[in-house]
């Protein structure tokens, strides 16, 4: 076999490695997109594609490098973004996959304490640890015809 290759099951230059999923070859993925490979090798230098490498150095797109090609496809192509603009988006795509995880935890942390409140019982707890205090008049009771606030102050006489 020839250095750098390793052998094929399933289409021509998909590649499999144990437990690692599919991998394709730069020649397979631009016959499939119908993109120069000197494209695909500009998103790799601009750094919007990440494709593993084999010993002898050639380019492996997996599936999820497929997926972040589509979108970058679709963004230069359908919507006319240029590859600055592209970078953005996939950077903002990214820090929101990491902030709806991290929502995500909080949420089942949350559950989780909530579960746990509940079988400790943290109503009667909280019932036990409230004071109860007898009202306080805070404003004096209102008299018919009586100003509820006291009047101004009157100015004394004219200089």
């Amino acid at each position: 076999m020839p250095r750098g290759r390793r052998a094929t099951t399933g289409p021509p230059g998909a590649t499999a490695e144990p437990g690692a999923g599919r991998f394709y070859m730069i020649s397979v993925v631009s016959k499939a997109y119908g993109i120069h490979p000197q494209t695909l090798r500009l998103y790799e230098r601009e750094g919007l594609l990440k494709p593993s490498r084999t010993d002898g150095n050639t380019r492996l797109y997996s599936d999820e490098d497929l997926r972040q090609l589509e979108v970058i496809l679709n963004l230069t192509r359908d919507l006319g973004v240029n590859l600055a603009g592209v970078e953005i988006v996939l950077n903002m795509r990214r820090k929101m996959e990491q902030m709806q995880e991290e929502v995500s935890e909080f949420v089942g942390w949350v559950r989780q304490e909530l579960a746990r409140a509940a079988q400790e019982g943290w109503q009667e707890r909280l019932q036990e640890a409230l004071v109860r205090l007898p009202p306080t008049p805070i404003a004096r009771a209102a008299t018919p015809g009586a100003a509820v606030f006291p009047p101004p102050p009157t100015a004394g006489p004219a200089e």
